[in-house]
């Protein structure tokens, strides 16, 4: 079995490919993240922690386990806050690639890296991988960097573009837009959405899935991988207050421009999946079936 070595374990995503790793054993793991292990179940992997801006310690934990395959999910992920904090958001999303890209090239190992649709600026959308980038916000900026740098390397990669991916990680800690409007239309709040903004929201679970598959089909290149459904944030927010049965009075439409956030946000993105389906036999839910998944891991918890 290969070796995969990631990045961001913690995260949501970095949970799912633990998730998925433990119950259908594809693959070894050895899952990284900074601070301890966020994960519950601590037995069949390995975790260590690992700063992806502590240079000798990233070297230290590859040398170490030697993995086949560097799945890179960590980043600063926050639009407004890479906008505003550019040194941090340079740092963790292009400099801490350029470390992982080094050592990969020295290595010989594979890197899978996690991209976005804001590496386009959303003029007419939905894209496909040969479609030029123009980023309109300092994430989506510090992202084409980061695959400039990948493209131009020796390493054998594959770039993995999502959009708004959803979900639930084990410990509650990270929101995402489900999770967000379904919890304030619970407690009757009002929320302010956009309905100038387009998107094809992916299930967590798909985009692990997408990962495992990569490693698995020794892909290569850029592959577009989200949600089969193209929605409005509107839409999407309404969509979850019909599933939970919730009272979507309390959703207030309203202009991007109104929201007056520091980034600026492209207004259609939504991806064309046919190379990923193709070539990696990719199949994602729809987002009704999304919802009952998210509906299913909370009726478990509880």
């Amino acid at each position: 079995m290969k070796t995969i070595l990631t990045t961001g374990s913690n995260g949501l995503l970095g949970q799912k490919i633990t998730e998925k790793v433990l119950q259908e054993r594809r693959v070894n793991l050895i899952a990284t993240a900074k601070g301890i292990n966020r994960y519950p179940v601590k037995e069949g992997y390995v975790y260590e922690e690992m700063d992806i801006l502590d240079v000798e310690r990233v070297r230290e934990v590859i040398e170490k386990y030697k993995p086949d395959t560097l799945i890179h999910t960590a980043a600063m992920t926050n639009v407004d806050t890479c906008e505003v904090n550019r040194e941090s958001c340079l740092q963790l999303n292009v400099s801490a690639v350029g470390t992982l890209l080094a050592i990969c090239e020295e290595k010989n190992i594979r890197l899978i890296h996690l991209s976005t649709d804001f590496v386009f600026d959303g003029q007419n959308g939905p894209y496909s991988e040969e479609d030029a980038v123009n980023p309109v916000s300092y994430y989506g900026k510090s992202k084409v960097l980061a695959e400039e740098l990948i493209k131009n390397s020796k390493t054998n990669y594959v770039i993995l573009r999502t959009i708004l991916v959803y979900g639930i990680s084990n410990d509650m800690s990270r929101s995402n837009i489900v999770l967000w409007a379904k919890g304030a239309l619970q407690k009757a709040s009002p929320i302010n959405v956009v309905n100038d903004q387009w998107r094809m929201p992916t299930l967590a679970e798909d985009l692990a899935e997408a990962c495992l598959l990569a490693v698995e089909k020794d892909a290569r290149g850029i592959y577009h991988i989200s949600g089969k459904d193209y929605m409005s944030i509107a839409d999407l927010v309404r969509k979850v207050a019909e599933y939970w049965k919730l009272d979507d009075s309390f959703i207030n439409e309203v202009s991007s421009a109104s929201l007056n956030q520091p980034a600026k946000r492209p207004a259609k993105t939504g991806f064309v999946l046919d190379k990923a389906i193709k070539d990696l036999g990719y199949n994602p839910h729809s987002f009704e079936e999304g919802l009952l998944v998210l509906d299913q891991q909370m009726n478990k918890a509880n």
